[in-house]
């Protein structure tokens, strides 16, 4: 533990030594601060877009997600009245149909479990395309902020090298 805390103390003063170091600054010009500002402005409208994206990406990652959990419960409501439907007729059989009348059950539900198992599947699948294509969007929004950002510090070397 306190070999944790002796590192932890170290990287501390390394982070404030670090800081406190500078590097001399080129001289502002004009060109330089229409760069500096332009960059700032192209990469505030990129961070922006990044957010609705974001927001929008996830907006349809939950609406997929809800529409998955709701078709789950429909298929398994589904098959749940018919296995009882087919319970049902059982208990109603006569005691030498009761053999066959339990047969067609069992039959019944595991076509029942079947179908539902497969609207599950669909649904989950359609829910995790849209997570996926969420996450392809963000990635992508990301990027562009990304290459904004390095756009604008290459313009603002170019203006200071220029002068």
């Amino acid at each position: 533990m306190n070999k944790i805390i002796a590192t932890l103390i170290a990287g501390m003063f390394a982070t404030a030594a670090y800081a406190q170091t500078t590097t001399p600054a080129a001289p502002v010009t004009p060109a330089v601060a229409k760069a500096e500002a332009k960059a700032d402005k192209a990469v505030g409208k990129a961070e922006q877009k990044e957010m609705k994206v974001d927001a929008k990406a996830d907006e349809k990652a939950g609406k997929a997600h809800a529409k998955a959990e709701k078709k789950d419960a429909e298929a398994l409501s589904d098959a749940d009245k018919k296995k009882a439907k087919a319970q049902n007729k059982v208990a109603k059989a006569d005691p030498e149909d009761k053999m066959k009348e339990q047969a067609k059950a069992d039959k019944t539900a595991a076509k029942a479990d079947e179908k539902a198992e497969k609207k599950i599947a669909k649904a989950d699948a359609k829910a995790s395309k849209a997570a996926i294509d969420a996450t392809t969007d963000k990635t992508i929004a990301a990027d562009k902020t990304a290459a904004a950002k390095a756009k604008g510090a290459a313009d603002i070397k170019a203006a200071e090298a220029k002068h």
